[in-house]
């Protein structure tokens, strides 16, 4: 089961380079909360769908480099690198660790670890 979950956090992380709102959706079960540390989390859906639209529509290239990952039963947790290209050609990469919670073949919750002030934003 471990090898499957990761899998299909892999497979999420390659669909960001896509930047298909539903297609990211679609890994996510309709309960699901996505918490970037330490902002509030976005609880259901709805509420993840509004935060994703957003870093879409600021970016004309998003990419997340898996550089290593582990699981155990339901949780896959990764090192990676997400990069973007935003709206006006200016560029960002930052390393975040993901700790992702996956049921039913659904990512029902997922964690992001990183420097605020890396991001820009701290």
């Amino acid at each position: 089961m471990s090898a499957e979950n990761e899998k299909i956090v892999a497979d999420f992380c390659q669909a960001w380079s896509r930047m298909k709102l539903d297609e990211i959706l679609g890994f996510m079960s309709d309960d699901a909360v996505y918490h970037n540390i330490p902002m509030e989390p976005a609880k259901g859906k709805a509420a993840i769908r509004a935060l994703v639209e957003g870093f879409l529509k600021m970016a004309e290239a998003i990419e997340f480099r898996v550089l290593h990952a582990a699981s155990a039963g339901a949780v896959v947790m990764n090192e990676r690198v997400d990069s973007f290209v935003y709206k006006g050609g200016k560029k960002g990469s930052i390393p975040v660790v993901g700790v992702f919670e996956v049921n039913g073949g659904k990512i029902t919750a997922w964690r992001d670890y990183f420097d605020m002030k890396m991001a820009g934003v701290g």
